[in-house]
């Protein structure tokens, strides 16, 4: 689907969400120690969810606060205990909740949320968000050395 330009950043983002959820996935099937899987989720928090998050709450929340809104800031707030309750696991117990939580988010943002954000800011608005994002906004990598995936 094509992205309004301002907003693009955010939706490139995603891929690596998508995939943080397949490789999560990947390390389940394939028994992977828990330990490793966790510490790629962890890893994935700190240097791309856990700001990921902070943009869309800090720059798009304050332009509509509609059911939609609501959703995501909900889905955040799940996605946040997710962390905290895999952070006190030591087993591989919500793993699997994070990574399909994490791809219904992504997918409903994608669809959803974004769609309507273009179709209820204006260009001017979405002009401004677009140069927030561009401002504070570094390309994603994901660098972790553990590839328990393959």
């Amino acid at each position: 689907m094509k992205r309004n330009d301002n907003i693009v950043h955010l939706s490139r983002d995603h891929h690596f969400g998508l995939l943080c959820s397949w490789k999560i996935r990947q390390g389940l099937k394939k028994q992977v120690e828990a330990a490793r899987i966790k510490n790629y989720i962890f890893y994935f928090w700190k240097n791309h969810l856990e700001e990921h998050f902070r943009k869309e709450e800090e720059i798009l929340f304050p332009y509509l606060e509609d059911e939609y809104t609501v959703r995501i800031q909900s889905e955040h707030t799940r996605l946040k205990k997710l962390i905290s309750q895999i952070e006190n696991y030591g087993d591989s117990g919500p793993f699997q909740d994070f990574a399909d939580l994490l791809e219904q988010h992504i997918r409903f943002e994608e669809r959803s949320w974004f769609p309507h954000l273009e179709e209820k800011l204006s260009w001017t608005t979405l002009e401004q968000i677009g140069k927030e994002l561009d401002r504070i906004h570094f390309d994603e990598k994901d660098n972790h050395p553990d590839e328990f995936w393959k």
